[in-house]
């Protein structure tokens, strides 16, 4: 009996081991191909998590979603009307950084990895239903969606798991970064935190700042307990 336990606690050690291994390899990939074309999807995702997150919080504050744009140049936009104007500018960085960390702990902490990729397809087709979206952003969600709906019907486990790294890191990389670009490198752009700052006070660096140590504070976290988990 006791032989029998030892193996499974080595087995889980092991199990363990190669979840760090595979999250940080990730992680360098990730950091490597940054600039490479392959990870454009990914880079897509989190912007669709973004406006994705400013519709919902939208809808949530009693308001409607009147249109739903994404652009190819790693854009986007949603038009409402009424609602939260707080809550649905601030859902947007916070909203793409909370989806990633979402995927990412359905990878590492359960088995439920193609129940999760399911259910992002079939988020994907309900937001062509429900928002309006425009051109580019009705035939990403048609393309991602039935690819995630493959993966999620066809592949392993295993192949669900790093799909579901992959757009959660992916995510909590991209988030900060663009937070760092629209908010304080080019904070003369009309972004989020612009429009805060315009309708509330503060400053677009502020707000941006505020976000920005939000991301890092999350995606570090994240790591932490990856590699000390047991």
């Amino acid at each position: 009996m006791n032989e029998v336990k030892l193996d499974t606690q080595q087995a889980t050690a092991k199990s363990k081991q190669a979840t760090r291994l595979i999250t940080f390899a990730v992680i360098l990939a990730i950091i490597v191909g940054w600039h490479s074309s392959w990870l454009y999807p990914l880079k897509m995702l989190t912007v669709f998590f973004h406006e994705l997150s400013h519709a919902l919080m939208t809808v949530a504050t009693g308001g409607k979603v009147v249109s739903f744009e994404l652009d190819p140049r790693q854009g986007g936009a949603v038009m409402s009307a009424g609602g939260s104007r707080f809550w649905t500018l601030t859902a947007g960085y916070l909203g793409s950084l909370l989806w990633g960390v979402v995927l990412f702990w359905f990878a590492d902490r359960t088995r439920l990895d193609r129940y999760a990729t399911g259910a992002l397809a079939l988020l994907m087709l309900v937001v062509i239903l429900l928002f309006s979206p425009n051109q580019f952003a009705l035939i990403f969600c048609l393309v991602v969606g039935a690819v995630l709906a493959l993966l999620a019907i066809k592949g392993s486990h295993w192949l669900n798991d790093l799909v579901l790294r992959l757009i959660g890191i992916s995510c909590m990389m991209y988030v900060p970064l663009d937070i760092i670009s629209d908010t304080i490198v080019r904070s003369h752009l009309r972004s989020d935190a612009a429009m805060l700052a315009e309708e509330f006070g503060g400053a677009t660096i502020f707000w941006g700042i505020i976000w920005l140590a939000i991301s890092v504070v999350v995606g570090v976290w994240m790591l932490i307990k990856v590699w000390k988990s047991k």
